[in-house]
């Protein structure tokens, strides 16, 4: 057994989080293959030079659980080119299996072969432009992009994210599909949209990802578990 343990006798995923984030520990709760366990930390919101060192220092705390792989579970605060660099940077410094949600999410539109996608985000117009462009350095055509505009007023709004409405998502996702999309992304991980998933993907018949189910798959694959996980979309079916 990788653990002598009897919850985590399969894996241990470590989850870095920012502060205010609530939904992606439920989230990735209700997904959690059994023999897994998922042991979070938060990390300050942070962007640009210094990340790298923060991220390190808390992946360094993570490590002392004896986890598999650590998570750097923030979209926004990911979203560098190339994708892969800040995990393998932060893979080299501390000597674990780093993942980031952008890069989960560019590898995870790959595994599903979109490439011309709409996207949902809770985000307000200059981060989905800067969204647009980190997906356009990876090769993702983005065909439409709406958000809620949280975050135009600084830090305050955040923790308003979480309590979106299942049907305000429902509806923003219907309103950016496009004819030719072959994904549809609903980007933040504190947007609470895996209920939403299984339903959207019968009526689009497209796959539907989201930064949780993204960064979730990426973990739990380089934890070396490829368990079909129930109700979170094609891309973990």
């Amino acid at each position: 057994m990788p653990h002598e343990s009897v919850y985590s006798h399969r894996a241990k995923l470590g989850l870095i989080t920012p502060p205010t984030n609530t939904v992606n520990e439920a989230e990735w709760a209700r997904m959690v293959p059994e023999g897994v366990t998922v042991h979070s930390h938060r990390m300050p919101l942070h962007h640009g030079e210094g990340v790298l060192e923060m991220i390190a220092a808390n992946v360094g705390l993570l490590r002392q659980a004896d986890v598999d792989v650590v998570a750097y579970a923030c979209t926004a605060g990911s979203m560098v080119t190339p994708a892969h660099a800040l995990p393998d940077a932060a893979g080299q410094a501390t000597g674990a299996q780093v993942v980031t949600t952008a890069a989960a999410i560019v590898d995870a539109l790959n595994h599903v072969c979109a490439a011309r996608i709409s996207v949902a985000t809770p985000y307000h117009d200059a981060l989905n432009a800067y969204e647009v462009d980190f997906l356009a350095d990876h090769g993702v055509e983005v065909l439409a992009i709406a958000g809620l505009g949280l975050g135009a007023n600084g830090p305050a709004d955040y923790p308003r994210i979480a309590r979106t409405p299942l049907a305000r998502i429902e509806a923003l996702a219907m309103q950016v599909i496009r004819p030719g999309a072959e994904a549809l992304l609903l980007t933040c991980t504190d947007f609470p949209t895996l209920p939403l998933i299984p339903m959207l993907e019968d009526r689009l018949g497209i796959p539907v990802l989201s930064s949780n189910t993204a960064t979730f798959w990426a973990s739990l694959r380089r934890a070396g578990i490829d368990d079909p996980v129930p109700q979170a979309g094609r891309l973990l079916a």
